[in-house]
């Protein structure tokens, strides 16, 4: 079992930033996939940003260009930069570590609430 421990979400106003990271309780390997998900109310949850070894980084159409994921894989820990935020962006928001090949495997965070209103 994977824990993800994710950190950095809060109120902020539109035009502002944030930065969440999410924490592995192990070593990012190449076979893993991390990215970030997001939930607001009655919506389904939406891929936000993912980043792997093999495939890059790959970013959702309404967030191109004001977020940005990283990883440091020596802190087993991945981030998302959210610049020039919107109220749209206000949801729940989770980290995902899966598997890119066999064994397979799937664990999520407990999310993050990220608020963003004047």
């Amino acid at each position: 079992q994977v824990q993800l421990v994710e950190s950095g979400g809060g109120l902020v106003q539109p035009g502002g930033s944030l930065r969440l990271s999410c924490a592995a309780s192990r070593s990012i390997s190449s076979m893993d996939a991390m990215g970030w998900y997001r939930q607001a109310p009655g919506k389904q949850r939406e891929l936000v940003a993912s980043i792997s070894t093999y495939a890059g980084t790959n970013y959702a159409d309404s967030v191109q260009r004001r977020f940005t994921i990283s990883r440091d894989n020596a802190k087993n820990t991945v981030y998302l930069q959210m610049n020039s935020l919107k109220p749209e962006d206000t949801a729940v928001y989770y980290c995902n570590l899966r598997a890119l090949s066999p064994p397979w495997y799937n664990y999520w965070g407990q999310g993050t609430q990220v608020t963003v209103s004047s």
